[in-house]
């Protein structure tokens, strides 16, 4: 079960991550079948917490590592809108982060997220498990 910020829970939706994903890939060289085997992968890494239920925000967070791992302008369009990017500003860290390699815009390693900026979510190491080659709420 995934607990949105309204307090609601429904069902884990595979499906959902994927059209929330398509949206941030319109245009990009992504197939349907990477859109399908990143979904799974976020599906994998939720249900191995082991949880009854989880926040909507860590399954959100979750998208992130391997979003970035398989479109960087993909990840940013999903960061911008999923972690509330306000300015210019957010968009060159975000981007300084992508090419440094694979340290997220505070210095954390592979896209984990900083505390500080309004509409940010907090650190996740969820996040760290995803490897190097492998928005809204979900």
């Amino acid at each position: 079960m995934v607990a949105k910020r309204s307090g609601a829970t429904e069902p884990f939706n595979r499906d959902k991550i994927v059209r929330g994903v398509r949206r941030a890939c319109q245009g990009r060289p992504v197939t349907e079948d990477q859109l399908a085997i990143l979904a799974q992968r976020v599906e994998e890494v939720i249900r191995s917490r082991g949880l009854g239920e989880v926040p909507s925000q860590e399954v959100g967070l979750a998208i992130l590592g391997p979003l970035r791992a398989l479109d960087e302008v993909a990840y940013l369009r999903f960061a911008s809108v999923y972690r509330g990017f306000e300015s210019l500003v957010d968009f060159e860290e975000e981007i300084a982060a992508l090419r440094a390699g694979h340290e997220g815009a505070a210095g954390e390693p592979d896209g984990a997220v900083q505390n500080g900026r309004s509409g940010r979510a907090g650190r996740v190491d969820l996040l760290t498990t995803w490897p190097a080659d492998g928005g809204r709420e979900t």
